[in-house]
């Protein structure tokens, strides 16, 4: 239950089993960041281009702005970003496995 709101996130698996946690109008960098998070909320955050593999195992809302490197295998949610290099959907990843993917237009 933490809010972080105007900030420069930095560090590898970034975020990892959070619970609840929000991002408003950060800046994330460093590898897997946000994976095995339970109810993560992104509002205006954007990524740096080391930020790859992104949301492993996540049940998430996100509001990107930029491009994502690169997102694995969320769990459930919603994610809209600018742009996305790579999308990782593999036979690994987390039941319901429904999250909707979207680059805005």
């Amino acid at each position: 239950d933490v809010t972080v709101r105007d900030s420069t996130l930095r560090g590898e698996y970034l975020g990892w089993h959070s619970r609840r946690l929000r991002l408003v109008n950060c800046h994330i960098s460093g590898t897997q960041p946000l994976c095995y998070a339970h109810d993560l909320v992104l509002e205006n955050c954007t990524f740096d281009t080391d930020a790859d593999l992104a949301f492993e195992g996540s049940t998430l809302k996100a509001d990107i702005r930029g491009c994502v490197t690169s997102i694995k295998n969320p769990t459930s949610g919603h994610i809209i970003a600018d742009n996305i290099g790579e999308l990782i959907i593999d036979e690994n990843i987390h039941s319901p496995a429904d999250c909707k993917i979207e680059i805005r237009k």
